[in-house]
């Protein structure tokens, strides 16, 4: 979108076809009205100062704890030994035609 453009009817009306939605006349005015304002409030958003202001990824210092992979039996390792005949970590059975 150019800067400085609002939102058209075709355009939302585009947008609801992509989104396979049916919309009215007045709704495709109502939209295009509201995307228009919400888009001027990013134009604003973009007046901001932001030089020399680090990114901010979280709000909250998190990071992943995870622990460590240890190999543990699975239900399947627990069938194997069970079965009659297998053929690596598989089950053989007999053919069924």
């Amino acid at each position: 979108m150019v800067k400085g453009k609002e939102i058209t009817n075709a355009q939302v009306k585009h947008l609801a076809w992509l989104s396979r939605i049916k919309i009215s006349k007045t709704e495709e005015q109502k939209y295009a009205n509201e995307m228009s304002q919400i888009l001027k409030y990013f134009k604003k958003l973009d007046e901001a100062e932001t030089e020399g202001i680090k990114p901010t990824y979280h709000v909250a210092e998190v990071t992943n704890v995870m622990r460590e992979d240890e190999p543990k039996p699975q239900p399947s390792d627990h069938l194997l030994k069970i079965v009659p005949v297998t053929k690596g970590r598989f089950v053989k059975a007999p053919r069924i035609v």
